[in-house]
């Protein structure tokens, strides 16, 4: 639950402008997209991360430096909520008695013990919610969404509580976080999108990961998904390295989550159905 409102107002941000979630400790991921920023020219003030730099993979205290060294904005996931107010557990919404509950027990407590205090300190000043407008289009970023940062919303989720929240944050478009897959959907005012997240598949079957660029073209903004390679067989490494248990490893090669008990009948319906890079006009 969001406790406390702490909003960053970037006002009109120059486009391209760069968005991705769910770092997820994986620092391969995390030097890919930033070199994939770098590619593209965008520098860091046009990046913005949903949150969750931190959960499955081994790297935390080093994922966390490399974005905090790239400079690129991030709002507050569960994950830095969880660490920066050493909480006891990383606040998910995982199911109780679920496999991804149980798992969490191991990697939340690898970062805790990873993680340096500097950093902890980072994550609790982050913003809850990040603002910016583009060709006179009006976005908040927030990780699950206004009320709670551990809100799964998905492309199926309800249409009119989305509808809810764009209107009681006073904006034309919303993006988040937290669930892990990318979509964008154009609602009856206004649109949700998910830039999905770069350090784990989304159930796809696939081991690539997403990010979203924001364009202006002809008098409207391209929103549009990009999928990301990165060293996984290096992830996985680090990870039994670092003796995490093998679930998440496995669903780095296999691009399958070890549980779906966090989605909705469509989602679950669509594992293992690669994800097509696509784009929605705004």
């Amino acid at each position: 639950m969001i406790t406390e409102l702490n909003k960053l107002n970037l006002s009109a941000i120059a486009p391209p402008i760069l968005l991705f979630g769910g770092p997820y400790s994986n620092l391969q991921a995390t030097v890919a997209v930033r070199d994939c920023a770098g590619r593209l020219g965008i520098s860091p003030d046009r990046v913005i991360c949903t949150g969750d730099t931190i959960a499955y993979c081994a790297e935390p205290e080093a994922t966390v430096n490399q974005i905090r060294e790239w400079g690129c904005h991030v709002v507050m996931g569960n994950c830095e909520d969880a660490l920066g107010n050493d909480l006891s557990d990383c606040g998910c919404g995982f199911e109780e008695g679920s496999v991804c509950a149980t798992l969490s027990i191991d990697w939340y407590n690898h970062a805790i013990r990873s993680v340096s205090k500097a950093n902890k300190n980072w994550m609790k000043s982050l913003p809850t919610r990040i603002d910016f407008a583009l060709c006179n289009t009006r976005f908040a970023v927030v990780h699950g969404s206004m009320e709670d940062f551990s809100d799964f919303v998905f492309c199926s989720s309800d249409k009119k509580i989305k509808s809810d929240h764009l209107e009681h944050m006073g904006v034309d478009c919303v993006i988040g976080g937290h669930c892990g897959l990318p979509f964008g959907q154009k609602l009856n005012k206004g649109y949700w999108l998910n830039p999905g997240v770069i350090g784990m598949p989304a159930n796809d079957g696939t081991n690539s990961t997403w990010y979203l660029l924001l364009n202006p073209v002809n008098g409207g903004i391209k929103a549009s998904w990009h999928r990301l390679e990165f060293d996984f067989r290096s992830t996985m490494r680090k990870m039994k390295e670092s003796g995490l248990p093998r679930d998440y490893m496995d669903a780095l090669q296999s691009g399958r989550w070890p549980s779906m008990s966090v989605l909705p009948a469509h989602e679950k319906s669509m594992q293992a159905v690669p994800i097509k890079e696509s784009q929605l006009m705004i």
